[in-house]
């Protein structure tokens, strides 16, 4: 059953381009800001095991720094080699400066 889970405040990723790791409900999840949108994606790029949150943001995508993999903030798709399969995304909501992820959809 879905439920929604508290993971950061908005003053931990407030910044256009933030990327911060979290934890929920044992899920490593990356937050991603792009202007006033905040996004949730796998923490673990689907090309090799290497964190996402350790990449950046490159024109409304998430890249990752070890190979150069591109994905959709959005739906997670892989728009770039090496990566080919997509990531996990999360539902992600702020709600009165805290910032709720989606967990068991």
């Amino acid at each position: 059953m879905p439920e929604w889970v508290r993971v950061a405040s908005t003053a931990e990723c407030r910044d256009h381009g933030c990327l911060r790791k979290v934890l929920a409900s044992g899920e490593a999840i990356v937050l991603a800001r792009r202007e006033d949108e905040i996004f949730a994606l796998e923490d673990r790029c689907s090309h090799e095991d290497f964190p996402l949150s350790e990449g950046e943001i490159v024109d409304g995508t998430l890249e990752c720094v070890l190979h150069g993999a591109r994905f959709d903030l959005r739906t997670g798709r892989a728009l770039s080699l090496p990566a080919v399969r997509p990531v996990k995304t999360y539902r992600a909501e702020i709600r009165d400066g805290e910032i709720y992820v989606e967990i068991g959809r």
